[in-house]
């Protein structure tokens, strides 16, 4: 008997483009096989996803330049298929961007952890978790957001060269910009000339100290507040393997304790009074030990189902029973345990894993996904590289956030590289741009 109340199906909603999210599958996996029917809204049609014999159903999600009113009437159609409320996942920051500022149009339909509409967006903007992290005292990298061309030379001269330039919403930069989310910054001029783009990216530029990658300097932390704000669910994790290496998304993770980034997690979340399934991203200062949050991703991050425990808890699954007043189950932690993205690490994939490993991809009761992502994932690659040899570039590796040959957006090369997928969320400040859960690792000490 499941430990979820199945009658209760779940909607797990993505803005943005990007058919590569793994998370998205997870979610699908963890929730299907506890037996709740899982319906996704998003853009599947060269997903993987799709091929998942967890998926209840497919629904369009809402066209791009899509208004608020028009994600609600998006919502409230599924809603009305399903018949019965249903638990609402946002798989990115723009949804759960959209779903906290529309939470009272959403329910009764869709059942929402309780909390301020705008906090989801607070954390998520980064020049506002600066403030953040400055109020409740937590480490974080010390940011500059100038507010002139002049001030921006400035600010880089008295950070020290290099500096990361970072915009504060990410995700409403417009498609086809080559805007980037995150960029290393090496002269005053390049500061000037960013901030010069400050409209055309639809937020403030803001500029930090470079704190270099290094072994054992990157961390995560995934965890689920519940009603009474206690996290539950999820734990610490270090980044192995990275793609791009040193700077990119989580490739190989390990589940790890580390009481340090565990009490900072309960500390920030505590002090905001968060409810819901939060991804924290932390980098270690290699002088002074500490442990700076570089991001605060109001949802699941990517590789989530890391942190499966002995009773089979993960943070959506905490989410779901938590909102339909379920007891979530004490299991133990898994230190140890792996979680392996295939195609960024496939020798990884392979190697023995003593201590248990999930695959982002593949999985032995659901092969579907698997499969697809390897057709896939060589065309895109194979398209990417005839791009370059036809521009006349070095033939390099694409990406793997880089949407696929039928939506290519700008590929971000230097330390954190995301693609700019193409489409918007139409929802104000919200562009449908990929995840940078696990991509912003370059930062500051």
């Amino acid at each position: 008997m499941s430990l979820l109340d199945i009658r209760v199906p779940a909607v797990l909603l993505r803005i943005d483009r990007n058919p590569f999210h793994h998370g998205t599958l997870g979610a699908v996996r963890s929730l299907g096989r506890a037996g709740v029917d899982v319906h996704v809204v998003a853009d599947s049609t060269g997903s993987p996803v799709r091929k998942s014999r967890f998926v209840r159903q497919l629904h369009p999600p809402p066209a791009p330049g899509a208004s608020p009113a028009e994600i609600v009437a998006v919502l409230r159609r599924v809603a009305a298929r399903i018949a019965r409320p249903a638990v609402l996942i946002p798989m990115d920051d723009a949804s759960a961007i959209a779903a906290g500022r529309l939470r009272e149009d959403l329910t009764p339909a869709y059942l929402l952890p309780q909390q301020p509409g705008a906090l989801p967006e607070r954390v998520a903007d980064k020049a506002e978790l600066a403030e953040v992290c400055a109020a409740a005292g937590i480490p974080h990298p010390l940011t500059l957001v100038p507010d002139s061309a002049e001030r921006a030379a400035a600010a880089a001269g008295r950070l020290g060269l290099p500096v990361i330039a970072k915009w504060s919403r990410p995700w409403l930069l417009p498609a086809g910009s080559g805007l980037r989310s995150t960029v290393v910054v090496r002269s005053a001029q390049e500061a000037v000339e960013l901030f010069l783009r400050s409209e055309e990216a639809g937020s403030r530029l803001l500029l930090q100290e470079f704190l270099p990658p290094g072994p054992d300097r990157d961390w995560f932390f995934h965890g689920y507040a519940d009603r009474t704000g206690v996290v539950r669910s999820g734990g610490p994790g270090r980044k192995q393997r990275a793609w791009p290496r040193g700077a990119g998304l989580t490739a190989v993770g390990l589940w790890t304790p580390n009481p340090q980034v565990q009490g900072l997690a309960e500390r920030i979340t505590g002090e905001l009074g968060f409810r819901g399934i939060f991804d924290l991203d932390f980098r270690r200062c290699g002088s002074t030990g500490r442990y700076h949050l570089l991001d605060f991703n109001p949802r699941p991050g990517a590789q989530f189902r890391l942190f499966t425990d002995s009773a089979g808890l993960d943070v959506v699954r905490a989410l779901h029973l938590d909102l339909t007043h379920r007891p979530l189950p004490d299991g133990a932690p898994l230190a140890g345990r792996a979680f392996v993205v295939e195609n960024y690490a496939p020798l990884s994939a392979l190697r023995p894993a003593p201590r248990g490993r999930e695959l982002a991809w593949s999985a032995p009761d659901d092969r579907g996904p698997g499969l697809a992502m390897w057709g896939l994932w060589g065309r895109h690659v194979a398209g990417r590289l005839l791009d370059r040899l036809r521009d006349g570039g070095a033939a390099r590796v694409p990406h793997p956030h880089s949407p696929v040959p039928a939506a290519r957006g700008e590929e971000l090369t230097g330390v954190a590289g995301v693609s700019a997928a193409p489409g918007a969320s139409g929802l104000p400040g919200l562009s449908g741009q990929p995840d940078r859960s696990d991509d912003e690792k370059a930062s500051s000490c």
